[in-house]
């Protein structure tokens, strides 16, 4: 069948060990169902996979690609569920120590076919195309627990997202303004700030710009570049939500600040199926439109790839079948 697969890994340069050919038809186990893709987006996990970041050298070839929209063989439109856990042991699949994602053990969207558990496979609501149903089982769904699962925000507080473009940071803005929240979005670039502006933002500001106020919330993807700004935006007992790290992981702590306004620092990876479900019901109901940066067709996915790897898009990248 046809598919995008990384080939092996290379650290350096991960776009060479980009593929796009055929690999084996995959076999269906007891319990697992065959989806055929209609539409996958592409993360920023799928380049490190090429990187070879997270996989053993002996699980490759692997096909890439974490999220997807497809069908049953029966017809029924899904959006599948990344995460491959077992949700018995903590009532939580993101909580099981053996828990994956499609891509590290398990081939990934980016092909005609992919194979899944078939709790993974959720039912699509009609008021979401393929397209945008393709975008949630990752960026979505992580922003969704961040937001309402992790932070405590309620409707009217402020909530700050640091980096306007990327597809957690688009997604929280419209889940934020949606749900009532007071959205504040920093950007690097005056045509960042007003993609998040568009999107609902009610105040950007430049990277590191001191803020009219203190926020309830800071929503971190981005690490070592922005955690002081986070740190000293927020107001005593404010809570900031971390899901990434992609300027790097280790900055300074602030310690004494961190304790002497009681803040609080919160983890989150992902989401489970039932937010998921939870997710797709309130987008479709609320008339959210996902911003898709740029939808291609499969065979020319590493023109996704270099934009995403360059900064060069707002919003998702999805390719199409």
């Amino acid at each position: 069948m046809f598919a995008v697969y990384a080939a092996e890994p290379n650290a350096d340069a991960p776009l060479d060990s980009l593929t796009v050919g055929e690999r084996p038809e995959p076999e269906v186990p007891d319990g697992w169902v065959a989806v055929t893709v209609s539409a996958a987006s592409l993360n920023m996990h799928d380049l490190w996979t090429l990187r070879g970041v997270g996989i053993k050298p002996e699980q490759f070839p692997m096909i890439l690609g974490c999220d997807g929209a497809g069908t049953l063989e029966d017809g029924t439109e899904v959006v599948l569920h990344s995460v491959i856990g077992d949700a018995t042991l903590h009532g939580d699949e993101t909580l099981d120590p053996k828990r994956t994602l499609l891509t590290e053990k398990h081939q990934g969207t980016f092909a005609e076919t992919v194979v899944v558990p078939k709790r993974n496979a959720v039912p699509k609501p009609a008021g979401l195309s393929a397209v945008q149903a393709s975008v949630m089982g990752t960026a979505w769904l992580t922003a969704y627990r961040m937001l309402f699962v992790k932070s405590g925000l309620r409707p009217g507080q402020t909530m700050l997202v640091q980096g306007a473009s990327g597809g957690v940071s688009t997604a929280l803005v419209q889940l934020g303004s949606a749900a009532g929240m007071r959205v504040w979005v920093t950007g690097r670039t005056e045509d960042k700030r007003a993609v998040a502006e568009k999107l609902g933002a009610h105040a950007t500001f430049p990277s590191g710009e001191r803020l009219p106020e203190r926020v309830d919330a800071v929503f971190e993807t981005v690490g070592d570049a922005t955690w002081s700004h986070s740190m000293r935006s927020l107001r005593p007992g404010g809570a900031i939500v971390v899901c990434g790290s992609t300027s790097g992981p280790n900055p300074g702590a602030d310690l004494q600040r961190l304790f002497f306004l009681q803040l609080r620092v919160i983890g989150s990876t992902m989401g489970t199926r039932d937010e998921l479900s939870d997710l797709l019901r309130f987008v479709a109901e609320a008339g959210i439109k996902p911003e898709i940066g740029l939808e291609l067709p499969m065979d020319q996915a590493e023109g996704g790839f270099r934009a995403m790897l360059e900064g060069e898009t707002s919003g998702k990248i999805v390719f199409t079948r």
